[in-house]
């Protein structure tokens, strides 16, 4: 039976790239829901070519436009971030993938859980500001959460098989970013077009500053810490510049499994979606003798402090990690449009965990409360 998939978050580069693997497998797969929060032509795009039976667009003032354009079609048109966690609940949809960016992934995730649907999370957010919510409710509910990062859809892998084997460490691999080895004058002169251009991969605006900056590591740290019940003195991060290892897991016995394979998020996603089974597909296969040499280094925490705030903010706990994420998607969002450079971006972050409220067992409201505040909070320090 083909799966029916809702895509949240398909004009992304993860919702574009997994419509890429649907299209593979059309025998396998079918598109039940796209979401996007303001593209609209590409929306418009998607829905024409790939007839889902619903489409929702998150921000409402774009409604009428994609009504009008998708009127001819079978297609159900909704309007609203609500909507957007509405639909997930739907019984016609089988597996949602979370591709939305930021905290606005939290709501739909903890929705469609509550639903009884499976969740291929690609919105590490979700994770990182409310972890143990949303790993009680996926218990509770009985839900798969199958990661869709590469590093811990690596991870995952790893552990397949390794049921009641304790685990001694993960690690986490980075590819160390554009600025690798750059000294604190220089990253002073980082423009947003240099912090853009990522090495390895292709990936939204968002995410490759964070991976800049080191942040991106630091938050799959914390989602690291949930997914797979690890403290964070059981995460280790090591620059692997080439990214072909994604990430390894160190058992009590020494014994190390890693998964590896060329920078390609098609292949995590498409093993999210197809889980339990692995599906042909024709991806680039790794050569050994193209990369006769791989190197790992220790990350420079006192340079890219973001990775060093994550880990602080792990270990205190509480909603610290949430407004560790609000503070920088404030921040990211200011130097991307040259408010701020991008040394400031960790100051800012910091600046705001300070100032913010700490709760020690924060509930479901207060994950959005300190979410607010800390944006408000870091607004101030911009």
């Amino acid at each position: 039976m083909q799966k029916r998939i809702a895509i949240l978050g398909s004009t992304g580069s993860i919702g574009t790239q997994a419509l890429e693997v649907i299209s593979a497998h059309p025998d396998k797969f079918q598109v039940e829901v796209l979401t996007a929060l303001n593209n609209v032509d590409l929306l418009i795009e998607q829905s024409i070519r790939y007839q889902p039976n619903m489409v929702v667009i998150g921000n409402e003032q774009h409604y009428e436009r994609v009504k009008l354009a998708l009127e001819n079609h079978p297609i159900k048109v909704y309007g609203g971030e609500d909507a957007i966690a509405q639909v997930t609940a739907f019984e016609s949809v089988d597996v949602v993938l979370t591709a939305m960016v930021g905290f606005s992934g939290l709501k739909p995730t903890i929705e469609a859980i509550r639903a009884g649907k499976s969740i291929a999370l690609a919105n590490k957010e979700t994770l990182v500001v409310a972890g143990e919510l949303i790993m009680k409710e996926s218990q509770a509910n009985r839900v798969p959460i199958i990661p869709v990062d590469s590093e811990h859809s690596a991870i995952f892998q790893c552990l397949a098989g390794e049921v009641g084997n304790r685990i001694e460490k993960l690690i986490l691999t980075a590819s160390g970013g554009p600025f690798r080895n750059w000294e604190t004058k220089d990253l002073g002169k980082v423009t947003p077009d240099m912090a853009l251009r990522h090495p390895n991969w292709c990936m939204g605006p968002k995410i490759t500053v964070d991976s800049a900056t080191l942040m991106n590591k630091g938050l799959e740290v914390i989602e690291a810490r949930w997914l797979f019940g690890v403290g964070p003195d059981e995460i280790e991060v090591v620059v692997h510049p080439q990214s072909i290892i994604h990430s390894m897991v160190q058992f009590i016995d020494g014994s190390i499994k890693a998964q590896m394979g060329l920078p390609d998020m098609r292949l995590p996603i498409q093993y999210a979606l197809s889980y339990p089974d692995r599906f042909e597909s024709d991806f680039e296969r790794f050569d050994f003798l193209k990369y006769p040499s791989l190197t790992f280094e220790q990350p420079d925490t006192k340079i890219f402090r973001n990775l060093a705030l994550s880990y602080e903010a792990l270990r205190k706990g509480g909603n610290w990690p949430c407004i560790l994420n609000a503070a920088n998607e404030i921040a990211v969002e200011a130097f991307l449009k040259e408010k701020i450079g991008f040394l400031q971006i960790p100051d800012v972050i910091e600046r705001t965990l300070v100032r913010s409220t700490y709760i020690k067992a924060p509930e479901l409201e207060d994950y959005y409360n300190s979410d607010l505040q800390a944006r408000r909070v870091a607004i101030e320090q911009i």
